[in-house]
Order: structure tokens, then sequence, then C-alpha cells
């Protein structure tokens, strides 16, 4: 284990980042999918007002 305990530790730290860009690219997405949500409500509530 010693003799390869540096490649280890690299490999876990090199997974360690790439799971955080992971859940920051998914945080990045959700608050995009809920402008867009947001936004495609707004239309519809001004779509419905106009059949009035």
């Amino acid at each position: 284990m010693r003799a390869y305990a540096d490649l280890i530790r690299g490999d876990f730290e090199a997974y360690i980042t790439e799971v955080q860009d992971y859940f920051r690219c998914l945080d990045d997405e959700r608050a995009r999918a809920f402008v867009e949500a947001r936004e495609v409500s707004e239309e519809y509530g001004r779509f419905v007002d106009a059949l009035e």
C-alpha cells in the first residue's frame, strides 16, 4: 500500500475534483431550468390572459 500511496492519493483527489465539477454542473443546469420554467409559465399566463 505504501508503494502506491501517492498514486492512490492522486486518483482520489482527481475523483473528488471531478465529482465536485459534476455537482456544480448539475446545480447550474438546475438553476437554468428553473429560470426557463418560470419564463414559460409567464408566457403561458399571458397566452391564457389573451384568450379571455
